[in-house]
């Protein structure tokens, strides 16, 4: 088993992975997330391949990618906002029937190994409140809520 950055040659496992985490979404909240579709098509992917601020790691095991983290290295300037170099976890998954396994644990320590290595303030994602394994997850690993998005549905 290894993290290593994401090559061409992983674009259907990429496919695959986050088709299965859109269908988590979906089944958490059908009214905002289709049940098929792409979060990126292969362009989009091979774009990002290339892309330094937006990197792409993998988890293989004997050869087979069975799970990925998607991140975004982002810098935002606001007037009332300290400047910080973030790394943003923009997907991190693990492919059913390997979770439990502390792969999305080691990805998410890989994230902030590499986000140290490239001089961020923090490390971010974004996270569904109602996917609670998730969230349950994310709080095992110490994250804490930075900001609270709510909504009314009208």
């Amino acid at each position: 088993m290894m993290i290593r950055q994401a090559q061409l040659t992983d674009i259907p496992a990429l496919t695959a992975l986050l088709q299965e985490i859109l269908t988590v979404h979906h089944e958490i909240r059908p009214d905002l997330f289709k049940e098929t579709g792409q979060k990126f098509s292969a362009q989009e992917l091979e774009e990002l391949l290339i892309n330094p601020h937006q990197p792409i790691f993998v988890y293989e095991v004997e050869g087979e990618v069975v799970g990925h983290l998607f991140c975004k290295i982002v810098s935002q300037e606001h007037s009332v906002l300290q400047t910080v170099k973030t790394l943003f976890i923009d997907d991190l998954c693990v492919k059913q029937g390997m979770r439990g396994k502390r792969i999305g644990q080691q990805l998410y320590e890989y994230a902030l190994t590499f986000a140290k290595e490239q001089n961020c303030y923090n490390v971010t994602l974004d996270v569904w409140s109602d996917n609670e394994e998730a969230v349950a997850f994310y709080q095992r690993l110490d994250l804490r809520p930075q900001k609270v998005r709510m909504e009314s549905i009208v």
